[in-house]
């Protein structure tokens, strides 16, 4: 008779990348099958261990044309020497949605069946619920239970050639990229507000705090010239745009903002900075965000010199999105400091700082605390940007 666990990830500690790595504690592993809507690089990560190790044995299928599985998630499935099979619908309104991991030894099998994708919130950062059974094998009617759920699975290539198929070379993951099919996970996906705001929200409600760390994704570099300056059609550039932006590449993300970020005063008679620190937030190691604004993110605006000295200063426009509701289009000013004799960049702190200006009561609130700060560069106008707090 099968035993039964219930995993809820994020309202307790047990997470699902932990779960799914512990299917594979059993003898004389013959098969294991993955069968989700979504994969992505990161997800792949917090198991490719297991299924490296298992490669021959492993066939994952995939929904594909989502807007959420990426080239990176079934290229490093593919490199693992996985059987990876991408599921297509054909349309947009059909998700291949089935969450389930299965593996199968001589005696004994493990399902994991739920809501978790092959992601990085759905192993660990979202609210997910599963159900984990281990079938003995000797038990006829747990024997029966894990061929039905092998048979309607490994039959789908056969039985819907056009739709199920297996991913044979890079070369098909860039076709299926170039054709729409599959994300591209270094463009980033931009802010997709629903609502819009004009004046600072009264909406109080804080960021939810889970039992289970949150882990990030390192926000990748920021190329010193950006992407060709491709004019939207319509409105000049210079109006005002009532939507934010979308061809967006992400630049950085900072680390759970703080009150001294958000410029909440901690005890009464203490004063705002009226500004935040570009400093190391989540960028790869190998990048110095001490030279990293200057020289990349913002690299191509016109900087002015400072009277004080050693201090350059320009003007950036930034759509603000807060809690997915869009709130206009600000001015807001940028400091940077050249001098790389001060202990400040001696003790490799922030160089660079975004003053609030005319946004400050809108990011002056204990709901944004711990949330995380993105900043998106405009590829179809360089000198716009989005900040977006979530």
């Amino acid at each position: 008779m099968a035993k039964k666990d219930f995993i809820l990830q994020g309202f307790t500690e047990h997470t699902h990348a932990k779960a799914i790595l512990r299917l594979f504690d059993i003898k004389n592993i013959e098969e294991v099958i993955l069968s989700v809507a979504f994969v992505t690089e990161d997800g792949v990560r917090l198991i490719e261990n297991k299924l490296h190790q298992y490669a021959t044995k492993t066939k994952v299928f995939s929904g594909i044309r989502n807007d959420i599985t990426s080239l990176q998630g079934l290229s490093r499935l593919l490199k693992l020497g996985v059987s990876a099979y991408a599921v297509d619908t054909g349309a947009r309104n059909i998700v291949f949605h089935p969450k389930l991991y299965l593996v199968r030894g001589g005696k004994q099998a493990r399902l994991l069946i739920g809501s978790a994708n092959l992601t990085l919130g759905g192993l660990n950062n979202n609210i997910e619920a599963s159900l984990v059974l281990d079938l003995d094998l000797d038990n006829s009617s747990d024997r029966k239970f894990v061929s039905k759920i092998e048979n309607q699975i490994l039959k789908l290539p056969a039985l819907y050639n056009d739709h199920v198929f297996l991913i044979e070379s890079e070369a098909q993951l860039l076709a299926l990229q170039a054709n729409g099919r599959l994300l591209d996970e270094s463009e980033a996906s931009p802010p997709r507000p629903t609502t819009t705001a004009s004046a600072p929200s009264t909406d109080p409600i804080p960021r939810i705090k889970l039992k289970v760390l949150p882990l990030h994704r390192s926000s990748r570099r920021a190329k010193a010239q950006p992407a060709a300056y491709r004019r939207i059609s319509g409105a000049p550039q210079a109006q005002k745009q009532s939507q934010v932006s979308t061809n967006l590449e992400l630049v950085w993300q900072s680390k759970p903002l703080t009150e001294r970020d958000l410029n909440i005063p901690k005890e009464r008679g203490t004063h705002a900075t009226g500004s935040i620190n570009l400093d190391k937030g989540l960028l790869e190691d190998n990048i110095d965000h001490r030279h990293y604004f200057r020289d990349a993110v913002f690299a191509h605006l016109q900087w002015e010199p400072r009277q004080s000295g050693n201090v350059e200063e320009t003007e950036v426009r930034f759509q603000l999105v807060i809690k997915g509701i869009y709130y206009g289009e600000f001015p807001l000013q940028i400091r940077h400091s050249t001098d790389t004799n001060s202990e400040t960049y001696k003790q490799h702190n922030a160089m660079t700082r975004l003053s609030w200006g005319s946004i400050g009561d809108h990011v002056k609130r204990k709901d944004l605390l711990s949330r995380t700060l993105s900043l998106f560069r405009d590829e179809t106008d360089p000198k716009r940007f989005v900040l977006e707090i979530d």
